[in-house]
């Protein structure tokens, strides 16, 4: 029996779904693969591309997986959508997905986008819950709309766009990077220890909402760190066709200067926080006589 049907056998937990999912791809898996679905979604699914992932890492190591899972879900995913994901698996998810979003994900790529013609301006929306990126150790996320409260807490080394969010954003944060297009709410960067975020500030509201127990808070002065934002936006534009993100794009040397980047300690000397790192890191020149 391989390792495919004994999932099948060992436990009566692994749902329809699941089941569903893993016919189709098993031999992308096996054989490392490049494989396109696209699969509906409802909230009643939990969990979904957690099990997916395990399957992956059980063959082929945390990282070792050398095929890519296409997978694109239409719907409304349910708590901890795409989570543990690992190198190799895209998900995208059109439609809107509740709490943990891309919780404990090691690798890969997660896109959440709307509909189309949803009726409403998608950078104004909530599309994900609350708590996303919990624990994150890996991956990319782009998400066009906003998310809840929580948002990429204990990350510790993902890379998040996202339009706006709740309370708390970048709580405990360890590492990794996090920009948010929009509004965020109060406590932001509480215990954050590592990583940087960028936050864009159209109408002077951030500051109050910092927690400045521990970070520092600055423009985007350094020529790596500006790099290092806007190509994160332009990522987040080709994924999701983001029009925030276009209009910024579109106008950078108006939006670059709206923008505010929160440093820990720890990061306060890398080159994409310190203007000054090629000079610093240089240090004075002393000659030597022959």
């Amino acid at each position: 029996m391989c390792v495919y049907d004994a999932l099948f056998v060992e436990s009566s937990i692994w749902d329809a779904l699941f089941d569903t999912i893993l016919i189709q791809i098993r031999d992308a898996i096996e054989y490392e693969k490049v494989v396109n679905k696209t699969i509906k979604i409802y909230n009643v699914d939990r969990a979904v591309c957690g099990r997916i992932a395990g399957v992956v890492a059980k063959k082929h190591g945390d990282a070792g997986f050398a095929g890519q899972l296409n997978i694109t879900f239409t719907g409304s995913a349910g708590q901890s959508f795409a989570c543990f994901l690992t190198p190799g698996m895209n998900i995208l998810l059109v439609g809107e997905a509740n709490d943990y979003v891309g919780k404990g994900m090691a690798g890969g790529e997660l896109v959440v986008t709307p509909v189309d013609d949803t009726g409403f301006c998608p950078e104004d929306a909530t599309i994900v819950g609350n708590t996303c990126l919990y624990g994150a150790t890996g991956g990319q996320v782009f998400v066009r709309g906003k998310a809840g409260e929580r948002f990429a807490v204990r990350n510790s080394l993902a890379e998040a766009v996202v339009e706006g969010t709740g309370d708390h954003c970048c709580e405990y944060m360890t590492g990794g990077c996090v920009v948010v297009l929009g509004k965020v709410g109060r406590n932001v960067s509480a215990g954050m220890t590592g990583g940087l975020a960028y936050i864009l500030d159209e109408d002077d509201t951030l500051i109050p909402k910092v927690n400045k127990e521990i970070v520092k808070i600055q423009r985007v002065t350094a020529p790596v760190g500006q790099m290092q934002l806007k190509n994160l936006i332009e990522a987040h534009v080709e994924k999701t066709r983001s029009n925030k993100g276009s209009a910024i794009l579109k106008d950078w040397e108006k939006y670059l200067p709206l923008f505010w980047q929160l440093v820990p300690p720890s990061e306060e000397d890398t080159p994409e926080a310190c203007a000054e790192f090629e000079q610093a890191a240089a240090g004075p020149v002393t000659l030597q006589s022959a």
